[in-house]
């Protein structure tokens, strides 16, 4: 089982030990997107949601999420964040609905990366605006959630360059 570096002699899971692995700037961005109705949409949009502001909401969630990631997927190391942001655009679409975009940004200064804690900050996003909306419409799709690009550590940045629908 040495090949495989979250699982130790016994083939059980663990964490791998980062300590010896240099302190870098690391930052990662995530995509998601959540599909709504033109009412949904408007909605939001006019601050009419019964729940709240939506996107207010969705952004503190996604915050929380980003510095708990750790305490949600399991092999995760918990890491000081240093930076975390989320901004949101709209989308029409021909089917006369609107895609919410999603955009979260994560920085640290350490030695393990932060794309999981983007990924899972743009996930909570989405569930939350799903959690505001659902008693209006509960057809909401969301997704593809997505790494658009990560800098720092030892495997070295990655930038998406193919487009995901």
């Amino acid at each position: 089982m040495a090949e495989f570096t979250h699982f130790n002699e016994e083939g059980r899971a663990k964490m791998v030990d980062v300590s010896d692995k240099p302190e870098t700037a690391r930052t990662a961005l995530a995509h998601s997107s959540i599909t709504v109705s033109k009412e949904i949409y408007e909605k939001i949009t006019n601050h009419e949601m019964k729940k709240g502001d939506v996107l207010a909401v969705a952004q503190v969630a996604a915050v929380m999420a980003a510095k708990k990631t750790w305490d949600l997927i399991p092999m995760c190391h918990p890491i000081p964040l240093t930076g975390i942001n989320v901004s949101f655009s709209w989308e029409k679409n021909p089917q006369d609905d609107y895609q919410l975009h999603i955009a979260t940004a994560v920085k640290t200064k350490g030695n393990t990366g932060v794309e999981m804690e983007a990924l899972t900050a743009a996930s909570a996003c989405a569930l939350t605006v799903y959690d505001m909306c659902k008693a209006v419409d509960k057809g909401m799709v969301i997704g593809p959630t997505y790494l658009v690009e990560k800098t720092g550590g030892k495997n070295g940045d990655f930038k998406r360059t193919e487009q995901v629908k």
